[in-house]
């Protein structure tokens, strides 16, 4: 029996959710009205041109709010075996959406035009059943993931159009191990969590219950290692010749991953300007160097080392001959080989990154790592870590202090982080546990890892969730 103050205080939860949809949306049909900007047609594809009223920041939020009081009143309004089951059937959805992705249904879909194709000639080109195609086309409809126009006829959304690579049927057909050369990478990043993510996760369970991996913090024993009978690091898997694809799909679905993140992350983290002229910038693991081009473009007084491998190195120094040949020659932007578990070698740094660094090892690895610059380090550098700082799902007291005044909540009765909203963190965090034993942190965990290994966050530039996909902290040694 439910008594009647709890009723109430239930009766009220779901009406403020209706009511954060009900103004959130007028804000937000206002917002496009006013600059022009129309809200997109969900059975029209994915442009960047149909982003445009995201430039609002008053759209934005209004977005955000929509999203996750939708989804939390669902959870709320459903029976609780009915949510559940929404949760349960992830993985089906994911085989469905890897089934649909790796048979390029998007593509054919595009081709065949909004009219959409019955599954039978869908099929035909994909050689695969067809009833059972359907199932998994129907399946993904739920989601709005594709759109059934009639029994069995399939058409692209706004949502299924952003799997589209671009190549004609024709070319997938033709080189099906070229499907994701030059392309943004989006595509290439969920074939790589659909592709693998599931066989992985599969493993979480026995990972976690096995005494040899239960509490280990080694690259060795991740899910990843388990369920491929794996005794090598994810990274020394993917050099070996057998995985040729996978590894290249990797590359470019890391690129996917870097048009996710604003293109000026690394701009505003600091205030360049300050640095006195000829300061040297570290990139530590930079990879081709791409964030640091972008900062060294802007601010010609400073120098960038970009530490990697001996063979990224080699490649990043040839491809900046020819895009930026001047950089080069100036020796404003210097490759070196360097294995950041080892001594730092550079000791009159202004500033070391580790951009995407840290999230790829467990706490040991990422304080040697740690240890290494700090012992390096002169008493003003500073130290820029960019990794997804994970929002509590509850209220996180450090902001009640009102020191990072970007930062701000969910309105109640939300979910601080916005929930369901704000999935895509918690996704990588877990891609980072199931691919390389690895982790992505709160801040509170940054902070004592931190301290740890002799520096303190002196600054953040967090935002507002979900808009807070890697998100720079600025540290100085203790």
């Amino acid at each position: 029996m439910v008594s009647g103050t709890n009723e109430s205080a239930m009766a009220s939860e779901i009406q403020q959710l209706s009511d954060l949809i009900s103004s959130s949306v007028a804000a937000l049909l206002q917002a496009c009205k006013s600059n022009n900007t129309p809200f997109p047609n969900t059975n029209e594809p994915f442009t960047p041109q149909s982003e445009a009223f995201r430039a609002n920041q008053v759209a934005v939020d209004a977005t955000n709010v929509i999203a996750a009081a939708a989804i939390q009143l669902a959870q709320r309004v459903l029976p609780p075996h009915m949510s559940l089951m929404s949760i349960v059937s992830g993985h089906f959805k994911n085989a469905a959406l890897r089934t649909a992705l790796e048979l390029n249904v998007t593509e054919i879909l595009r081709e065949a035009g909004p009219q959409g194709l019955h599954v039978n000639d869908i099929a035909k080109i994909c050689d695969v059943d067809p009833p059972k195609l359907s199932r998994l086309l129907r399946m993904l409809a739920l989601d709005q993931c594709y759109r059934e126009v009639s029994p069995d006829v399939y058409a692209n959304t706004r949502i299924s159009s952003v799997l589209d690579s671009g190549k004609s049927v024709a070319e997938l057909l033709e080189k099906p191990e070229d499907k994701h050369e030059g392309t943004p990478g989006f595509v290439a990043l969920v074939e790589h969590l659909c592709g693998d993510g599931a066989k992985f996760s599969s493993q979480l369970l026995e990972n976690l219950k096995d005494t040899k991996t239960a509490r280990s913090d080694e690259p060795i024993h991740a899910p990843f290692n388990r369920a491929f009978n794996v005794d090598k690091p994810l990274w020394e898997w993917y050099e070996t010749p057998e995985q040729s694809y996978r590894r290249r799909r990797f590359a470019v679905a890391m690129q996917g991953i870097a048009h996710l993140q604003p293109p000026d992350i690394l701009d505003h983290a600091l205030d360049w300007n300050v640095l006195p002229e000829g300061s040297i910038v570290v990139d530590v693991g930079g990879g081709l160097g791409t964030s640091s081009v972008a900062v060294a473009r802007n601010n010609k007084h400073l120098k960038f080392v970009v530490q990697d491998l001996a063979a990224v190195c080699e490649e990043a120094e040839t491809h900046w001959s020819k895009e930026d040949p001047e950089m080069i020659e100036s020796g404003r932007l210097t490759f070196t080989p360097h294995d950041f578990f080892t001594p730092q070698p550079v000791t009159n740094a202004s500033v070391f990154i580790l951009k995407q660094i840290l999230h790829d090892w467990a706490d040991p690895y990422s304080a040697k790592i740690l240890k290494a610059l700090r012992a390096a380090a002169m008493p003003d550098t500073k130290l820029i870590l960019i990794d997804n700082i994970v929002a509590y799902a509850c209220h996180d007291p450090s902001t009640d202090s009102g020191s990072d005044d970007e930062y701000h909540e969910a309105p109640a009765p939300l979910l601080p982080n916005f929930g369901a909203a704000n999935v895509m963190p918690y996704v990588v965090d877990l891609g980072m546990m199931i691919w390389l034993n690895s982790t992505e942190r709160t801040i509170g965990q940054l902070d004592a890892l931190l301290k740890s290994t002799g520096w303190k966050i002196i600054g953040t530039k967090r935002h507002d969730p979900p808009s807070n996909f890697y998100e720079p902290v600025i540290a100085a040694p203790i």
